[in-house]
């Protein structure tokens, strides 16, 4: 049965370090692609670091119940986890991992 792992601390406590770490020794972890209303930055890639998506997008999405969990971090910019997303790794037999 897959998992889902969270790590959770204050920002520079390096958690993005111990996942990308574990990430590279289990072949069977993935990391979740989140999606989100903000702007994409000029290094960052459809689908590979976020799904990038309209504000309207994703206020559908969560009437739809979509969403695992969403936040409106942001005034105006929300973060979440697709249930679709969760479903996808699972079928491929991964162990989901949050940061």
């Amino acid at each position: 049965m897959s998992k889902l792992l969270l790590f959770a601390a204050p920002s520079g406590a390096g958690k993005t370090t111990i996942v990308h770490h574990l990430l590279k020794q289990f072949d069977e972890l993935e990391f979740s692609i989140s999606a989100t209303t903000r702007p994409r930055r000029p290094h960052e890639k459809k689908g590979k670091d976020y799904y990038f998506i309209s504000r309207e997008r994703f206020e559908e999405l969560i009437n739809q119940d979509a969403f695992v969990e969403w936040e409106e971090v942001y005034e105006g910019l929300f973060y979440g986890t697709l249930k679709s997303e969760v479903e996808r790794l699972w079928a491929e037999g991964k162990h989901i991992i949050f940061d």
